[in-house]
C-alpha cells in the first residue's frame, strides 16, 4: 500500500461533476483526504498543468492470454493499462482457447494474480460457443463465474436469433450484450473505409453500409426483446460512423436501453493517415483530401493503421466526437489490440487488424480537448463514470469511481503540460503496432494507484 501527497493540482471528479483546483493526501492506499481549494488559494493553478482523476476503466482490450501470448500477456498487458492511467480494464474473449467456459476465465483470473498488478482485471465471456454464432455459449455458467457481460467480439454475433436469444438470456442475468456491429457480407475483403482515399490507394473497400445495417438489425432485435425482458441491454463497442451513431441517439431518444462506446483513433485519426496524413481528423475538414492539402508526410499503406472498423473520413471522426460530447456515445473504449511484428509488418491488406492503443488512449483524447472538441471533465467522465455505468457496477474495490475519502485509491496522475514521445521501447504492451510511433502526445501519466497500490511511476515501466 502506498503513501502519496499531491498539492495544488487540479482535480476531477465526475461523479460530483466537478473540477478545480485542490490536494489529495494517501495513507497506506487509502484516499484519507480530498481537498477544494478556494480561489484565493489557487493562484496559478489550472487545468493546464497536473491532473488528478480517478483510474480509467477500459471496456474493451485485448489482453492476448492464453493462446497468443507473443503478441500479449496478461501480465503486459496490465502494465500497458497501467501506463495508460487504466486501473480496470475488460478483457475480451476471443482467446484461444475461446472464453465461453469458466475454466478458461480462472486461467486468465491466475496470470493476472501471478503478474503482481494492482490493476483489476475484468472480462466478458463468448456469446457463442468458440464464437461461432451458432450455438449459444452456457451464459448463466460464465455469468456465476463473475463475467461482466458477453461478447463476440472480433466479430459480430452473425445470427440474428442467436442475438436475440442472448439478449434474452443475458437480460435475466442482469448483464449486457457487447456486440461488434458489422455485416461480414458487405466487408468480406475489405481493406479500408469505402470513399475517396481506398479509391486513390487502389484498397478494397470497407463500406460504412456494413455498421449501419448491423446497428439497425441489433436495436430492431432490443426493441422486441425488452418488451418482454425489461432487464436485457445492448451496448455496441468501437461505433466509427455518423450514421450508425445517428440511429443510437434516436434510439436512445425512444428510450431503448442502449449504449456505445468509442475509440479514440476513431475520434483522432481518418483514413488520411493511410494515405500518409500526420494531422488530426479535426484539422483536416470534412472532406479529407490529403493530396491536395499537400499533407502528404509519410509513407503511405502504413498496416498499423489497418483495424476493424476501419479508419474512417475526417466527417466521421468529427460526428464521433460530437456523439462523445453530447452523450449520444458513454464511453471512450480503447480496443487494444496489440499484434506481432509478424502479422503486421506485410501488406497492408493482410496485415492482422488492430492497434495497440491503450498506453496513447490519454493523449489522443487530450489533443482532441485541446482542440477544443471535448471538454476535459467530459473527457474524463468517458474514461471513468460512463464505462463503470454500463458495466452497472461501481468499481468492486471502492465502491465509487470517484475521488471518495475513505476508499482504496484507484487515480491517475497526469501532467498536461508534458509531451512524451511515442516510442516501442516506452510502451510495456508486447505489441508495438501503433502508427502513434515516432509523436509526441500531451498528459505524460506520473502515477497511477490501482486499488491503493502504485502500478505504475513515471520512467518505471517495463514489458514483461
Amino acid at each position: 500500500m502506498t503513501d502519496l501527497d499531491i498539492g495544488r493540482a487540479w482535480l476531477v471528479d465526475p461523479t460530483v461533476a466537478r473540477e478545480g483546483p485542490g490536494e489529495i493526501v494517501v495513507r497506506d492506499g487509502i484516499l484519507e483526504a480530498v481537498t477544494w481549494l478556494e480561489r484565493e488559494e489557487a493562484d496559478g493553478i489550472d487545468a493546464g498543468g497536473v491532473v488528478v482523476a480517478p483510474g480509467f476503466i477500459d471496456l474493451h482490450a485485448h489482453l492476448r492470454e492464453p493462446g497468443n501470448e507473443d503478441a500479449e500477456t496478461v501480465a503486459s498487458g496490465l502494465a500497458a493499462a497501467a501506463h495508460g492511467g487504466f486501473t480496470t480494464v475488460c478483457a475480451m474473449p476471443n482467446t484461444t482457447p475461446t472464453l465461453d467456459e469458466p475454466g478458461v476465465l480462472a486461467r486468465i483470473r491466475t496470470a493476472a494474480a501471478a503478474s503482481g498488478s494492482p490493476v483489476e482485471l475484468l472480462a466478458h465471456g463468448a456469446v457463442s460457443t468458440g464464437r461461432d454464432g451458432e450455438t449459444l455459449a452456457a451464459l448463466g455458467e460464465l455469468a456465476d463465474a463473475g463475467v461482466v457481460g458477453f461478447s463476440d467480439d472480433g466479430a459480430p454475433v452473425r445470427s440474428a436469433s442467436i442475438l436475440r436469444n442472448a439478449l434474452a438470456y443475458a437480460g435475466a442475468l442482469g448483464l449486457p450484450i457487447v456486440d461488434h456491429p458489422e455485416d461480414p457480407t458487405l466487408t468480406d475483403g475489405a481493406e479500408a473505409n469505402e470513399g475517396f482515399v481506398s479509391t486513390v490507394l487502389g484498397l478494397r473497400g470497407w463500406p460504412t453500409a456494413a455498421e449501419e445495417a448491423a446497428v439497425g438489425r441489433d436495436l430492431a432485435i432490443l426493441a422486441d426483446v425488452v418488451r418482454d425482458v425489461p432487464g436485457a441491454r445492448l451496448h455496441l463497442t468501437h461505433l466509427s460512423t455518423a450514421a450508425a451513431l445517428e440511429l443510437v441517439r434516436r434510439a436512445k431518444a425512444a428510450g431503448l436501453p442502449v449504449t456505445c462506446d468509442v475509440t479514440p483513433h476513431h475520434l483522432a485519426l481518418s483514413d488520411e493517415w493511410i494515405a500518409g496524413a500526420r494531422r488530426f481528423a479535426w484539422e483536416a475538414g470534412e472532406e479529407g483530401d490529403p493530396w491536395r492539402d499537400d499533407a502528404l508526410v509519410a509513407a503511405p499503406y502504413g498496416s498499423s493503421l489497418r483495424v476493424n472498423p476501419p479508419l474512417r473520413t475526417p466527417a466521421d471522426a468529427l460526428a464521433c466526437l460530437a456523439a462523445l460530447a453530447d452523450g449520444t456515445a458513454d464511453a471512450i473504449a480503447t480496443d487494444h489490440a496489440p499484434h506481432t511484428e509478424v502479422d503486421k509488418m506485410v501488406e497492408f491488406g493482410e496485415a492482422a487488424n488492430g492497434i495497440s492503443g491503450i498506453e496513447t488512449a490519454l493523449g489522443l483524447v487530450l489533443e482532441a480537448v485541446d482542440a477544443g472538441h471535448l471538454t476535459l471533465s467530459r473527457a474524463i467522465e468517458a474514461l471513468t463514470a460512463g464505462p463503470a455505468a454500463i458495466l452497472g457496477r461501481r468499481s468492486r474495490r471502492n465502491g465509487s469511481v470517484g475521488l471518495v475519502e475513505g476508499a482504496l485509491a484507484d487515480l491517475v496522475v497526469f501532467d498536461r503540460a508534458e509531451r512524451w514521445m511515442v516510442s516501442a521501447d516506452r510502451l510495456a504492451s508486447r505489441g508495438k503496432n501503433s502508427p502513434l510511433i515516432g509523436l509526441d502526445l500531451p498528459g505524460r501519466v506520473l502515477v497511477t494507484i490501482a486499488g491503493g497500490q502504485v502500478a505504475y511511476e513515471a520512467d518505471l515501466v517495463t514489458a514483461r
